[in-house]
């Protein structure tokens, strides 16, 4: 369990909410906090995220963990702003000959192209190439246009994981974009909580994997991030204000199923599992879209 508290957005009995994720249960923190912050985003807008977790340490949970459904942490966020080849390793991947770029790659992903912790990851009817990328997330606290490198930092709300779950063949469709790989609904998720973020050292040199049944696929340290997270929040920030609760999706290590050989696509039954050291672990399953 993370040692700086968990938040999570979920729904049970029929309503939406978000909570305090203690070892049993969730507290209910938005039936007791509705008039402040009507949703864990307006939280962070307020820069209480702390405050929730001191009040959700102080009651017994509501709800049991088996009888909630969770959802991604952030509600309606402005951007979902994902990040690509970001690891060393994963140039070397694409076997093109060529250096890694002096600027990051991005592209941008809906909030209905993700489900939360334990929902199915959706293998659509149009391909059969659903992959997984897993990655840690920064979610701004604090808006920011032109930011320096030395207050990025300061602009960040919490830390979450995503499964940026991605459709191959459909990433090829044309020339420069992929958006359409990248967007398919339900194809990924983020969650299963948000961890408020305190200092540097929380995020410095994170162990980030993913686990497909239980095989280690992916592995790898935030520490060798080829761009940086104070590089790239000031990066983003220079062509967009970065505004509370914007997702930035901050790249994978080697080892997608696209890369082995011979390829390896999820399949319904798969159970993939992305952790981070001191955020948690991000489990979902696969299954088929319904005709």
């Amino acid at each position: 369990m993370s040692k700086h508290g968990r938040l999570a957005t979920y729904s049970a009995d029929g309503k939406l909410r978000y909570g305090f994720v203690a070892e049993k249960g969730v507290v209910d923190l938005s039936s007791r906090m509705s008039a402040s912050f009507p949703t864990l985003k307006d939280a962070i807008q307020a820069r209480a995220l702390t405050s929730l977790v001191e009040e959700g340490a102080r009651h017994p949970p509501d709800h049991a963990l088996d009888a909630i459904s969770w959802h991604p942490p952030v509600s309606k966020p402005e951007k979902i702003i994902c990040v690509g080849v970001n690891y060393p390793d994963r140039n070397a991947e694409y076997k093109d000959g060529k250096a890694p770029a002096p600027y990051p790659s991005l592209f941008l992903r809906t909030e209905r192209s993700f489900v939360g912790h334990d929902a199915a990851l959706m293998r659509p009817r149009a391909s059969s190439q659903l992959d997984y990328e897993g990655e840690l997330v920064l979610v701004i606290g604090k808006a920011g246009r032109h930011i320096p490198e030395k207050d990025a930092l300061d602009h960040v709300a919490g830390l979450t994981l995503c499964n940026e779950g991605t459709l191959r063949d459909w990433v090829r469709h044309a020339k420069f974009n992929v958006t359409q790989g990248k967007n398919f609904e339900a194809s990924g998720s983020l969650g299963p909580w948000l961890v408020p973020y305190v200092n540097e050292a929380q995020i410095a040199d994170i162990r980030l994997t993913t686990r497909v049944n239980g095989e280690l696929r992916q592995e790898d340290r935030t520490s060798r991030l080829i761009f940086g997270f104070r590089y790239l929040i000031a990066y983003l920030s220079t062509f967009t204000t970065l505004v509370p609760g914007d997702i930035i999706v901050t790249g994978t290590p080697t080892g997608a199923g696209a890369r082995l050989d011979p390829p390896r696509y999820l399949v319904p039954g798969d159970v993939i599992e992305v952790e981070a050291e001191g955020v948690g672990i991000l489990r979902n399953g696969v299954a088929d879209e319904q005709r």
